[in-house]
């Protein structure tokens, strides 16, 4: 089956399942949709998925009958070794060109820890109970499948159990994250992307300044792709009824590091830390561990990304940052003072451009081409000229300060207490009520919707727009 004719199938069942009112029904239908989706970029993808998520699921269901370290372990490995073996083992050198040749199936970095932090919550005896045909559907959901935002079952089980409700506040909210998303996507980080073209070390004499503006331009292109995915997917799943994990909030306002990591990537980096750093650091009592382990578990984070060296030292870097932040807190409460004032702004600035300067390293194709641009922001001589575009430095200055103004001013309380007084009674045009009051009769705006949510995937595989980073991890 073709990609259009996939998602037009797709789009089918899933607004047919979306008004279905009994629940096996209903989870067949959205079940068969997220299939139908996911096979469009291979059926030997969506095997794989169905195996993760047949295996996953007899492991969970032996778990809750004997919830031990050794079973859990077991499950670990199973998950590890399924996805190494397409993200990690073609990458070591001298494998068979069998192996070499092996393609990782999309989005198997986000489903298998979905997949995971299940097992996890099952050890520990968070009640859970999903059928298989409800679990599968956790695994594959349309929205996630992809990029995530990385969901946890106790969240979406019942979302899944219960009766979609059609509420027109849900359009209303969704459509705008909808139409937020792709002015990010299509906008913001396509003007970044186009303009990046060329960002590498190799070959190049950028100045410090110039290396400062790329990993800038750099950050901003990641924030706008990714976070517009996510507010594209949530919106989209919003109208549909179902509330996903929240992925991106202001990041670059953070004020301090640790900050940064619970507004950035938050459905991963919460996974991280409730599934990596806190069993770590529980080990070893030890004041010293805690720093360890926030290193232990910002490398793993950087490795998931890929088997780069470049994305281990990122992690690590970030680790360092962390464990740097944390030194400071407990500097503060020993010697009890606080920052405040032009405290925030130092250290909102020093935030900015610590994670600023980590994404030379997330981005370098390799350690020479990244060793090559911190050469030059460490080099004095090499400030004094530019080799960018001067429209290059435009772009970035107006896109920056946008950013910032925006953000401050859109959620400052005279903003807030301005939007609270301008705040209306539901105000709906008939139409929309009566849609959202008959059920199928509120088929055509939810088709139409993710006929735009397909259309945009469809633009992505052609030539003229650079496809979401975040799909290759």
């Amino acid at each position: 089956m073709t990609f259009p004719a996939s998602i037009a199938a797709a789009l089918f069942l899933f607004g047919v399942g979306a008004c279905l009112q009994k629940n096996v029904a209903r989870q067949v239908f959205l079940l068969a949709a997220s299939y139908v989706f996911y096979q469009s970029w291979g059926v030997s993808f969506l095997a794989i998925l169905m195996i993760s998520s047949l295996g996953n699921f007899c492991l969970g269901a032996w778990l809750r009958k004997r919830p031990e370290i050794t079973l859990l372990w077991v499950g670990i490995l199973f998950n590890v070794l399924l996805l190494g073996s397409f993200k990690y083992l073609p990458a070591i050198p001298g494998v068979p060109d069998s192996v070499q040749r092996l393609v990782m199936p999309v989005g198997m970095s986000f489903w298998t820890f979905q997949a995971m932090s299940y097992l996890f919550d099952v050890y520990h005896e968070i009640e859970l109970d999903p059928t298989l045909l409800e679990f599968g559907l956790y695994m594959a959901f349309w929205p996630t499948v992809i990029m995530g935002p990385v969901c946890r079952l106790p969240k979406l089980l019942p979302q899944f159990r219960n009766s979609i409700r059609m509420q027109a506040e849900n359009l209303n909210a969704g459509l705008q994250r909808v139409g937020a998303g792709l002015f990010m996507k299509l906008i913001l980080a396509q003007l970044l992307g186009s303009a990046l073209v060329g960002f590498d070390g190799t070959g190049h004499t950028w100045s410090g300044l110039d290396v400062w503006a790329l990993a800038i331009g750099f950050g901003f292109q990641l924030y706008f792709d990714f976070a517009g995915y996510s507010h594209i997917v949530i919106g989209a799943a919003q109208i549909f009824g179902f509330k996903l994990e929240e992925n991106f909030d202001r990041p670059y306002m953070s004020l301090t590091p640790s900050v940064f990591w619970t507004r950035w990537h938050m459905s991963l980096s919460s996974w991280i830390r409730d599934y990596v750093f806190v069993p770590v650091a529980a080990l070893v009592r030890a004041a010293w561990w805690r720093y360890a382990a926030l290193l232990i578990s910002m490398t793993l984070f950087g490795l998931w990304h890929g088997a780069k060296l470049t994305f281990i030292l990122w992690g690590a870097y970030q680790g360092i940052l962390l464990a740097l932040h944390r030194g400071s807190q407990q500097l503060q409460r020993r010697y009890d003072f606080s920052i405040s004032g032009a405290g925030d702004f130092i250290s909102w600035i020093l935030t900015f451009l610590g994670i600023t300067i980590g994404w030379i390293l997330f981005h370098a194709r390799d350690i020479q081409e990244a060793s090559a641009m911190y050469q030059a922001v460490l080099s004095p001589s090499r400030y004094w000229k530019l080799e960018l575009p001067r429209n290059f430095y435009g772009l970035l200055i107006t896109l920056g300060v946008g950013y910032f103004v925006w953000n401050f001013l859109t959620h400052s309380p005279a903003v807030q207490r301005l939007k609270n007084h301008l705040q209306q009674p539901n105000t709906d045009p008939p139409f929309v009520q009566v849609c959202w009051q008959k059920r199928w009769w509120g088929l055509a705006p939810m088709i139409l919707l993710f006929a735009v949510f397909a259309g945009l995937l469809v633009m992505f595989q052609s030539a003229g727009f650079s496809p979401f980073i975040y799909a290759g991890f």
